[in-house]
């Protein structure tokens, strides 16, 4: 039986029907449609995958006898079957498109048909004037295409800080259990947040280090030399690298911003430990997996002391955002759960609208314990009017938090075009928390940012998690909050539970 989530079957079914519609092959379009409509209601679903399973999918609408069992089959196998067929007949370059932000089915199909059938030819196109020419497109679209297809073809062969981690540790495992210490080095040291591979510094013979690693899960034996032993754990390249005895480990803020700032001793540095409360989690109520018991009960069991939940607005209705009566009913089960003696917190991930007035009405938020504001839509709005957007959220009486400030993505895409310095400047006036989103995938906000602010605006480290696996991602959030020189005392879900409720409502 292949690990497969939820999220891989929605994700495989919404692919297959791109690439149908790509081939053009699928008549009137039905298919795909059906895939799509499959996939929107498999992830809305409050039914667990083990029970979907074991009811092959009964009761999900849309998904007929047919999808179900193409469905069982990637559940088994690991491989969805109609989207390997679709993916034989495209050539690989024509799929890595869909990489490129502003690209949908539709303009990959008019792309290949004039010969740009790769990230390469769509960048030299856009470059060339070739794709100005090309119906549907024009002079300003090429040009935020050719940008968009840089950024994809800069973000190749670079991985997140997490699979970095998750490489470098496991080599420090297996090194440890030969009597090895290794230390991380180069932009894994430094905890950057993308980097080409996980590097490591130890002392010793590369011969020794060589046989240490020898039938470990996950490592692949690459070159070596009388300094180095290179290879692979898992995807992530790792090199290591003799090291002179005692020679001091690279520390996460020895970066050039970091020159000249009274920054606090690193004993003084915010840790995973000092986080009570885990705030802006999704569950069952929107597109997380778990029920608000599940997840309290899985802050509990790290050692936090809370929870503070963040489900998402009715703007967002692909998230299953919910409306003004599914959020009184979500308050009601919230105040329930209080009454019970849990720990939980109601909030709400609410989206800023493109005007930056909120998704609910004053009303409706007051009834909160707190409020987390996020932008979801409206991407290319101007720098101009994406920053008074922002700014208008973060002044807003009833906003607790601002979440993900930048909206990036990494190595998926970048963040809109905002002035980061205005937006915190509103946040420091309105009392407003700016999130450092610790999801690995976006580390938003920048701790160059937070290091700039951290004396005037205050921080709430946040998972995002929409599982109870992703509570854990607060490390990587920890971290952040580290190069930015940030102590318990800067981030406000280091509060109590009654002290963040009235500062959130203060």
């Amino acid at each position: 039986m292949a690990d497969v989530t939820r999220k891989d079957l929605v994700h495989a079914l919404n692919s297959a029907a791109d690439l149908l519609d790509v081939l053009g092959s699928d008549e009137g379009g039905f298919r795909a449609a059906a895939y799509r409509n499959a996939a929107r209601n498999l992830d809305r679903s409050e039914t667990s995958l083990d029970e979907l399973r074991e009811t092959r999918f009964a009761g999900v609408p849309k998904v007929g006898k047919g999808i179900a069992a193409e469905l069982m089959g990637y559940l088994d196998s690991g491989r969805f079957a109609p989207l390997d067929e679709a993916a034989e007949q495209i050539p690989e370059g024509v799929q890595s498109l869909f990489a490129v932000r502003g690209l949908g089915p539709k303009k990959v199909r008019a792309l290949w048909d004039a010969g740009i059938d790769s990230l390469p030819r769509l960048r030299g196109a856009a470059q060339s004037g070739e794709l100005a020419a090309v119906k549907g497109f024009g002079a300003k679209g090429a040009q935020a295409l050719g940008q968009a297809a840089q950024f994809v073809l800069d973000s190749q062969d670079r991985f997140l800080l997490s699979q970095g981690l998750l490489a470098g540790e496991g080599v420090q495992q297996a090194l440890a259990g030969a009597g090895l210490e290794a230390q991380f080095s180069g932009d894994l040291g430094r905890l950057r947040d993308t980097l080409p591979g996980a590097d490591l510094d130890l002392t010793g013979d590369p011969a020794a280090w060589a046989s240490a690693l020898a039938g470990t899960e996950g490592w692949e034996a690459g070159e070596s030399s009388a300094e180095t032993l290179s290879g692979r754990f898992g995807s992530v390249p790792v090199t290591l690298h003799r090291a002179a005895a005692g020679s001091p480990a690279f520390r996460p803020f020895d970066e050039p911003e970091h020159a000249g700032l009274d920054l606090p001793d690193p004993a003084e540095l915010i840790q995973t430990h000092d986080i009570r409360g885990m705030l802006h989690t999704h569950t069952v109520w929107s597109d997380g997996v778990s029920t608000l018991r599940e997840m309290v009960d899985s802050v509990l069991a790290l050692g936090h002391e809370y929870l503070g939940t963040g489900d998402h607005s009715q703007s967002a209705a692909y998230a299953g955002g919910m409306t003004p009566e599914r959020l009184r009913e979500y308050i009601a089960e919230i105040r329930g759960l209080q009454a019970e003696g849990l720990p939980i917190l109601a909030g709400a991930e609410v989206d800023i609208l493109a005007d930056g007035s909120l998704d609910y009405d004053d009303e409706l938020l007051a009834e909160l314990d707190y409020v987390v504001a996020s932008v979801h839509s409206a991407f290319g709005l101007s720098q101009a009017d994406q920053t008074e957007r922002l700014v208008r959220a973060a002044s807003h009486p009833l906003v607790s938090i601002l979440g993900h400030p930048t909206g990036r993505l990494l190595l998926r895409r970048e963040g809109y075009a905002v002035d980061i310095d205005a937006v915190l400047d509103a946040c420091a006036a309105g009392n407003t928390a700016a999130e450092i989103n610790a999801n690995p995938w976006r580390l938003d906000l920048r701790w160059q940012d937070a290091l700039r602010w951290r004396s005037r605006v205050r921080f709430s480290i946040n998972t995002d998690a929409h599982s109870p696996r992703g509570l854990r991602d607060v490390r990587y959030g920890v971290m952040m909050a580290q190069k930015a020189g940030l102590t318990p005392a800067d981030v406000v879900n280091c509060l109590e539970r009654d002290a963040f409720k009235a500062w959130a409502r203060g």
